[in-house]
């Protein structure tokens, strides 16, 4: 006779779920849907993006990381973003230097959904032929005729509006330098020590009304360019730091790692929304020093131009 409180003998015999095997198959299945929407999104609605270079300063730095639109034009080939896993396997496990780390599809004609892009618009753009990504300014629209003269830029007949010369200091960081080469006695000591790149601007107003800031640094190659008719169903790219950006002045490639001239608005992958934040180059693989890293005063900043009208 079984003591009260003991369970039966069958129940004492059968094995409970505790014992059973890890289940590998389900959390595969749900580790698959989960980067399948995580791709999902990155394609067709908004995807992270850094800044690597100082052709759009003094509103963008080295370091800032934005959100861009993938949907704002509507969607073409350069939409997609499928994982190469050679390119991923490369860069992190071998550190070779990869130009992608995805794969594009095959090229095709037309916008699912689109629509043109604005003047002043802050785009991402993947030159043709090229899977790198550059982010440029919308300069150009079909139709236009454009022209630079003397660093002075022209849009159909008519000199777009620059404002006069003026400053601004940007703190010199690991990811900010401030190169000499690059900017000529650019690099000054405050007071208190600190050091900041001063950089001459020229706020240029386009004819719609909506303004930004360029770098003005004098003389440089794309100081002259066109004029040229923009084709149908393209776009003409500049970048804010007119003579540090590789852009639509430039051949596309090759040393100029340039444009070359309108680009198809397929080519066109999102609008650069705002930045979420911004990092100094400061950071080490020590998680304490991540925080620190941290540019104040960056997150949050739209990239919408200013409207004056």
């Amino acid at each position: 006779m079984a003591l009260t409180g003991d369970p039966p003998a069958a129940e004492r015999d059968t094995p409970t779920d505790a014992r059973a095997g890890f289940d590998w198959w389900g959390e595969a299945k749900g580790l698959f849907w989960l980067i399948l929407a995580v791709l999902g999104f990155h394609s067709f609605v908004a995807k992270p993006f850094y800044i690597p270079s100082e052709s759009m300063l003094p509103g963008l730095e080295v370091g800032d990381r934005l959100v861009v639109s993938k949907f704002a034009y509507g969607w073409s080939f350069v939409s997609p973003t499928i994982p190469n896993p050679v390119a991923i396997f490369d860069g992190m496990v071998l550190r070779r230097p990869v130009e992608s780390w995805s794969i594009q599809p095959p090229a095709w004609h037309g916008r699912l959904w689109g629509r043109m892009p604005a003047r002043g618009d802050v785009v991402i753009v993947t030159p043709p032929g090229q899977t790198s990504d550059y982010i440029k300014r919308v300069i150009g629209l079909p139709g236009d005729t454009l022209e630079v003269r003397g660093g002075r830029l022209i849009l159909n007949g008519r000199y777009v509006a620059r404002g006069p010369l003026h400053y601004r200091d940007l703190p010199v960081d690991a990811n900010a330098t401030c190169d000499p080469w690059q900017y000529p006695q650019a690099r000054v000591t405050r007071a208190d020590g600190s050091a900041v790149c001063r950089l001459p601007i020229v706020t240029e107003t386009l004819p719609e009304g909506r303004r930004y800031d360029t770098v003005e640094l004098g003389s440089s190659p794309g100081d002259y360019y066109g004029p040229i008719r923009i084709p149908a169903d393209h776009v003409f790219l500049m970048g804010d730091n007119r003579d540090r950006s590789a852009d639509s002045r430039f051949a596309l490639g090759g040393s100029d790692k340039g444009l070359g001239g309108p680009v198809p608005w397929e080519n066109i992958g999102g609008r650069a929304e705002f930045i979420t934040f911004s990092v100094d180059g400061s950071a080490t693989l020590n998680p304490m020093t991540w925080w620190g890293s941290l540019r104040s005063g960056r997150a949050g900043t739209s990239l919408d131009p200013e409207e004056t009208r």
